[in-house]
């Protein structure tokens, strides 16, 4: 067996099969390592499984919505297991197409534990690889701050494998990973409450978004408990006995906790193999993606840029092309508008600067807004409503940022971000003729705009 590469990749996740396949596609020998699952936290318990969840949570707003259309749909019922279960053979699909993909590039595939012995060495198992260039793609895990009964609490990995769907729910977190898990459970019939500890959940977003999400959540029928904070959990006969450190207390059948994310370093590096990290505790790199110690790359979540697969999936091509491709990439990866969704109920769609980060930047901004009723929700007495928000730069016109919440928020922001990407202004978006009737037009013609200095 061939133990000599010109680059080994330590985790098959999307960045990290992404730089392996394009490196090999460059004509490079290429290794690349995984322990876990092939496809790394977005295809196994992220992104794909949650989104496959979040569909399945409309169906009861679908069955009712039916009913204003003249259907009668009577007497429906939900099988958790059967979600569950379809959810997982799809992503076992999925497993064997990235090693398929892997395989047809030419990539020398290793299951097992990944570490870096030093320059240029890496084992797994017995086995010690050695390579020119080493590319450390191992992503992140979640994180559950330390506390009382810490460990009666499930993780955003759990709900995607749960033996029974638990009736009534906490989850705790902030982040777009909780408000999902939030708006997921209690889509599937869960009784659920959000808790975070700050005045606001989503934290980073536009905040009349963030305001907007919240409002519709608790119309819903999701209890939101801001400035809130858990001190305890003690487990009574299968009961989760919730202490909040006001003194309240709360019962669930479970906790799930979404408190972030933080790079899986979990026995990496061999000692003094470590390169240089960060304060937060992430892998540092320069603008190339190298680390301190020279050879060693690193990309993805482990180096805490930003935190998305289609990112990963950009530094991982950029790397490839960097070391091994005939035609260099431009200078460094360039992370200015990237488009953004939150899977949340109502969904969120965003591009581009919020209100407060243009205004840090621009003397003044004109703000667009629009608040409406999706036209399919107007035959029947559903509250279910959309945001969109426009910022644009007073001086030059240029549309700095866009956000929705609402329906096919995403599906419509993507279209919109490879406007804003090649800088269009709030003229182009005036001159373009709308599609109606459809929530996307909306965006096209706004035209009473506030304007607001810094």
């Amino acid at each position: 067996m061939t133990t000599e590469f010109d680059l080994v990749v330590i985790g098959a996740g999307s960045g990290g099969v992404r730089a392996a396949r394009m490196a090999a596609s460059h004509g490079a020998n290429v290794a690349i390592i995984e322990e876990r699952f092939f496809g790394g936290t977005c295809v196994n318990v992220g992104c794909v499984p949650k989104k496959l969840f979040s569909y399945g949570s409309h169906f009861p707003q679908e069955f009712a919505l039916a009913e204003d259309y003249g259907y009668s749909v009577k007497g429906w019922d939900f099988d958790w297991a059967t979600l569950r279960d379809n959810k997982s053979r799809e992503i076992s699909r999925l497993n064997s197409i990235y090693q398929r993909i892997l395989n047809q590039a030419g990539v020398t595939i290793f299951e097992g534990h990944g570490q870096v012995l030093g320059e240029g060495k890496v084992s797994v198992g017995e086995i010690t690889l050695s390579a020119r260039h080493i590319v450390v793609a191992v992503g992140g895990k979640p994180f559950v701050p330390d506390f009382p009964g810490r460990e009666h609490v499930r993780i955003s990995d759990d709900l995607f494998y749960l033996d029974t769907l638990p009736k009534h729910v906490a989850v705790v977190g902030g982040g777009y990973i909780a408000t999902e898990f939030a708006g997921i459970l209690h889509g599937l019939g869960c009784k659920v409450t959000q808790v975070y500890r700050g005045d606001l959940f989503l934290r980073g977003f536009d905040d009349d978004i963030r305001g907007f999400i919240a409002e519709q959540m608790e119309e819903q029928g999701v209890t939101l408990k801001f400035n809130a904070d858990i001190a305890s959990i003690e487990n009574s006969e299968g009961e989760k006995r919730v202490t909040y450190k006001n003194g309240e207390r709360g019962v669930f059948d479970e906790v799930f906790y979404a408190t972030g994310r933080i790079p899986k370093l979990d026995d990496l590096f061999a000692e003094g193999a470590a390169p240089a990290m960060t304060d937060a505790g992430a892998i540092k790199v320069d603008e190339g993606f190298a680390t301190s110690v020279p050879g060693l790359y690193a990309l993805g979540d482990v180096i805490d840029r930003v935190q998305l697969t289609p990112v990963a999936l950009a530094e991982g091509m950029w790397l490839a092309a960097q070391l091994y491709g005939q035609q260099k990439p431009e200078a460094t990866m360039d992370y200015h508008n990237i488009a953004t969704a939150v899977f949340s109920h109502p969904n969120i769609g965003t591009v581009g600067m919020t209100q407060e980060q243009a205004l840090a930047q621009v003397p003044a901004v004109r703000v667009y807004k629009s608040a409406f009723r999706p036209m399919r929700y107007t035959l029947g007495d559903k509250h279910a409503r959309s945001l969109i928000k426009l910022i644009v730069d007073d001086t030059t016109d240029k549309v700095l940022g866009l956000h929705m919440a609402g329906e096919d928020s995403a599906e419509i922001t993507q279209g919109f971000a490879v406007a804003i990407k090649m800088g269009a202004t709030k003229a182009d978006f005036d001159a373009t003729v709308g599609i109606h009737p459809t929530a996307a037009e909306e965006l096209v013609t706004l035209r009473q705009g506030v304007r607001i200095t810094a």
